[in-house]
């Protein structure tokens, strides 16, 4: 079976001791992984990742068990002015009140909960004007216009949508496997990599909890063969795809498209070739929007050693 993602559980950047400025928390999360920055004023002072978290596949009490349990007990000491939340999933008032009422029963504070591709665009183009886009384990879009979202295909999840990410490109590559096009070099090194028979994928995608994560780990082993044309060809017709139904809906050519995620980051100089095929320089491409967000809730933090 694939090894399931290992997180940081802790990984401070520096510590400063101060008793003036009040301490926030900014996390954002994806269905994979979460990231939290605790800073105080203008100064990091702690860094961690976590397990991801998604109101859609999580009920109130695990959300708030896997904070509690994931984060250092430094997260949970100091008095936090307030919680900005940016997470997969919080599309709907429903689903952020989940959110909300798992983070306050931990941090006890204000929480203010948003969408991950809100997160995205803050992060991305904070307060300009721009086309954000998402491609991780899910993937999304939006116009921002510098202050909210303006306009969003729907990214309509891995099954219907997701045009771009790694749950779609795992997916589209186990499909393959199990019908016999993929090459047999490739479908070798994906045997003896990964140890796992076709009942065993059928199982993970159909059976157990969070098969988008599982799909979305799959597409990454594509990354060592992109020698390999079946490979190449799969990753590029992925984010084709992503440019048809997404990208080419809003203005894209009068404004600049950035991106975050670790697919995005991953396969950046695929994605920069495709973006030109269609006329886009993609002028950033980072795997996280939390530099971005320290800085749009802050303002002139040193972020050198965020990484």
């Amino acid at each position: 079976m694939p090894q399931k993602p290992k997180f940081r559980k802790k990984s401070p950047i520096f510590a400063v001791k101060s008793t003036y400025f009040e301490m926030k928390l900014i996390a954002e999360s994806g269905s994979t992984r979460t990231e939290w920055a605790l800073i105080e004023g203008n100064h990091l002072i702690e860094h961690v990742f976590t397990e991801g978290l998604n109101p859609f596949f999580q009920n109130r009490r695990e959300i708030s068990r896997s904070v509690r349990l994931g984060l250092p007990k430094e997260f949970f000491r100091p008095k936090l002015e307030v919680v900005y939340y940016y997470g997969a999933g919080c599309s709907s008032d429903e689903k952020k009140n989940i959110l909300g009422a798992s983070l306050v029963a931990q941090f006890k504070t204000p929480i203010q909960v948003e969408s991950d591709l809100l997160g995205a665009a803050r992060g991305l183009f904070k307060d300009e004007a721009g086309i954000a886009c998402i491609l991780g384990t899910g993937s999304n879009s939006c116009f921002y216009d510098g202050k909210e979202i303006v306009k969003n295909v729907k990214a309509a999840g891995y099954i219907l949508g997701d045009e771009g990410s790694g749950a779609v490109l795992g997916k589209h590559f186990l499909a393959d496997l199990l019908k016999g096009f993929v090459p047999q070099e490739l479908e070798t090194e994906f045997t003896e990599k990964f140890r796992i028979t076709p009942n065993e994928v059928m199982d993970s995608v159909y059976n157990r909890p969070f098969p988008n994560r599982f799909l979305g780990t799959i597409a990454y082993f594509l990354a060592d063969y992109l020698d390999n044309d079946y490979a190449r060809h799969l990753l590029e017709d992925n984010l084709r795809q992503f440019f048809i139904r997404n990208i080419c809906q809003y203005d894209y050519q009068n404004y600049p498209i950035r991106f975050v995620g670790s697919l995005a980051y991953t396969y950046a100089d695929v994605l920069r070739e495709v973006a030109q095929e269609f006329g886009v320089q993609a002028d950033l491409i980072t795997e996280t929007p939390m530099k971005g967000l320290i800085d749009f809730h802050s303002g002139n933090l040193n972020l050198e050693t965020l990484r």
